[in-house]
């Protein structure tokens, strides 16, 4: 080998140890122009796969929710490091305690509200202070649908819900089931906000009864009364109407899913009248809410048949009651008492027409 030959061999061996020495610098420098600077980063599988400084995304509330005790918020505030990005719990009392401004009611505000008193709260140490607050944990408390429902259950409240539309994420009620729906609340939540409310100060609740008809067609918008933690709402199947007295077939009638049916129609399914039916005083005795009365509403169905009156219309467990008329049934009872109650209905006619 050559004197020259020899010295290109020896800086062919320097450069390559000086290009291997090089590469780990290479590769750090390379990772640290990828790393925006002023980031920490941590290895996931030290943290399970999460990066503890990457902020959980918050849940998604609707802008009327209406904080209160249980629910945790996250309040960012840039200027503010004793706050800033920190959880804070709303506490039983409704108020929630923070560092530098002290106690604010956070109980009944929404999510704009409690950011309006914080931001109020701040001026007074920062010019302007920006204040921003997700909800991160919410209240589980929660409220029981019972009866005959199409999904009977326990349902979290999740912040300021309306009657009607936890009917609807429940799904609505069955085709057998009562169109009154009963409401029960405890007494900590006050008295269901209703005309007919009754208050038991023994069991310490309140209750009240509500019309699906006036839910689902807006006839009483008050009767969609906001719920609160622990309300019980309750659906029975739907009562029959009975029908009684002077008719051909005593009969407890299904509605199924009528809401109602007419005393012409009740008649008709239970055979009409019988001959000793006092037509014009047929009564319909409805219970009277909250007690064990019924009141009594009297129907000329003399009348309705002629065409002079409407209809009336029953609800689930009246009872349709056709009274005897009293001159036939004081000349007839020795019919009537033995024998009509075995003879067709024609033949009792037949034998009444002799009496005057």
């Amino acid at each position: 080998m050559t004197k020259s030959a020899s010295s290109i061999y020896m800086m062919s061996i320097v450069l390559t140890a000086l290009a291997v020495a090089a590469q780990p610098a290479i590769g750090q420098a390379a990772q640290a122009q990828q790393q925006p600077a002023g980031r920490i980063t941590q290895n996931p599988q030290a943290t399970g796969g999460i990066n503890p400084l990457t902020p959980a995304a918050g849940p998604t509330i609707r802008p009327d929710y209406v904080l209160g005790p249980n629910d945790q918020v996250l309040i960012h505030v840039p200027q503010a490091d004793e706050i800033n990005d920190r959880p804070f719990r709303i506490g039983q009392d409704g108020f929630i305690d923070l560092p530098v401004v002290g106690r604010i009611k956070a109980d009944g505000l929404n999510v704009q509200g409690l950011e309006n008193e914080v931001t109020t709260k701040l001026r007074e140490y920062f010019r302007e202070p920006l204040v921003s607050i997700t909800v991160t944990q919410f209240r589980s408390e929660p409220v029981f649908f019972v009866g005959a429902f199409r999904t009977p259950g326990i349902y979290p409240l999740g912040g300021r819900r309306t009657l009607v539309e936890m009917l609807t994420a429940v799904g609505g009620i069955l085709p057998n089931a009562s169109h009154r729906i009963k409401v029960t609340r405890r007494a900590e939540f006050n008295a269901i906000p209703l005309p007919n409310v009754i208050v038991d100060s023994v069991k310490k609740v309140s209750t009240a009864e509500i019309s699906l008809e006036s839910l689902t067609q807006d006839i009483n918008p008050a009767e969609d009364i906001v719920l609160q933690s622990y309300d019980i709402i309750s659906v029975d199947r739907s009562e029959p109407v009975y029908v009684a007295g002077e008719v051909l077939k005593v009969a407890a009638i299904e509605l199924g899913e009528r809401g109602t049916i007419t005393i012409a129609q009740a008649l008709t399914e239970a055979g009409g009248f019988t001959p000793l039916a006092l037509r014009d005083k047929v009564r319909i005795l409805r219970p009277v809410l909250g007690t064990n009365r019924r009141a009594a509403i009297e129907v000329d169905m003399k009348r309705v048949y002629e065409g002079k009156e409407v209809d009336f219309a029953l609800l689930p467990n009246d009872v349709l009651y056709v009274p005897r008329s009293g001159v036939r049934a004081a000349v007839a009872s020795p019919i009537s008492a033995s024998v009509a109650g075995t003879l067709p209905s024609t033949i009792v006619a037949l034998l009444l027409r002799f009496y005057p």
